[in-house]
């Protein structure tokens, strides 16, 4: 048994969470990666995974025995790359979750300068608000907006997204425009509502100006939890929305979006990179971070680096 290729193929089956999927990944035959993990679980003398029909999930040991794999095959992947110089720069598959508007309008349109620095890099990117399992899926990272209310994940904070309240001219033309943010909790007003992936419902919005600070709500009709549904929903006239300036700023140029409460602060959104607790920062993972950091900084203001 090669040692290295057994650890990789029961990381592999962490991370898919599937016989199958890991052996399509590492191209070998599914009875190969079984038998790799078979004598890997023979030679440690302990039970690695518990499988059933459906799913493949971890033993305590192999929990922990996952948590030293991946670092370890995350420190020989960067030793290689260091060392050999037909590979200078970082290479491999990225799996990384970012949300819907976020990748429409600023990452995928940046792609091909990111490709041109490392174009040995494969990103497999999905698409989503929703919450992400990063081991079960097998995932490097999520980019996610505000607070990300776990302290299991390891995170580091890229910028403060600068928000602001809109509503189409259409809505604006049927409840009126509010003068005061009081009025959107009124009976004449409605919101859209998201839903956050980590509570599955909507969450208030704080404004400040002066010494008077409010934290709303309001009343919806409609709540969806996809950042482009989000804002089509808004433009539709279906309510009054808390947008990133990023989001809103095309809608606003051809008229079909009115900024509201501009004497009003409204406290910026946290955008967060995050990824597993016991996640090794590989080179290929480190260099996508920063240059998430990078595109987006052109939009936000950076925010003081931190991890959680």
């Amino acid at each position: 048994m090669d040692r290295f290729d057994a650890m990789q193929a029961f990381a592999r089956v962490v991370e898919t969470g599937s016989f199958t999927q890991a052996a399509a990944t590492l191209q070998l035959s599914r009875t190969s990666v079984t038998q790799l993990v078979q004598q890997l679980e023979a030679r440690l003398r302990v039970k690695l995974l518990n499988r059933t029909t459906r799913k493949v999930n971890l033993t305590a040991d192999g929990a922990a025995y996952y948590a030293r794999v991946v670092r370890l095959l995350g420190e020989l992947d960067d030793a290689e790359t260091s060392l050999s110089s037909a590979a200078a720069v970082p290479r491999g598959r990225l799996r990384v979750d970012v949300p819907s508007p976020l990748a429409r309008l600023l990452l995928v349109p940046a792609l091909p300068g990111f490709y041109a620095r490392y174009p040995d890099i494969q990103i497999d990117m999905g698409v989503s608000d929703r919450r992400v399992d990063l081991i079960d899926e097998g995932v490097d990272c999520v980019v996610r907006g505000g607070e990300l209310g776990s302290a299991q994940l390891q995170a580091r904070r890229v910028a403060d997204l600068a928000l602001g309240v809109y509503a189409a001219p259409s809505y604006l033309a049927r409840a009126g425009v509010p003068a005061h943010p009081r009025e959107v909790e009124g009976p004449a007003h409605q919101v859209v509502g998201f839903l956050w992936a980590r509570s599955g419902k909507p969450m208030p919005y704080a404004l400040q100006r002066g010494e008077e600070s409010l934290r709303l709500h309001g009343r919806h009709v409609l709540a969806v939890d996809d950042g482009n549904a989000y804002i089509a929903a808004a433009v539709a006239g279906l309510g009054i929305a808390w947008l990133p300036h990023y989001m809103a700023e095309a809608a606003l140029a051809r008229g079909e979006l009115v900024a509201l409460f501009s004497d009003w602060q409204l406290e910026p959104m946290p955008l967060y990179v995050a990824y597993g607790p016991n996640r090794h920062v590989s080179a290929k993972l480190r260099v996508f971070i920063e240059w998430v950091v990078e595109v987006v900084g052109a939009y936000a203001p950076p925010a003081a680096l931190n991890a959680r």
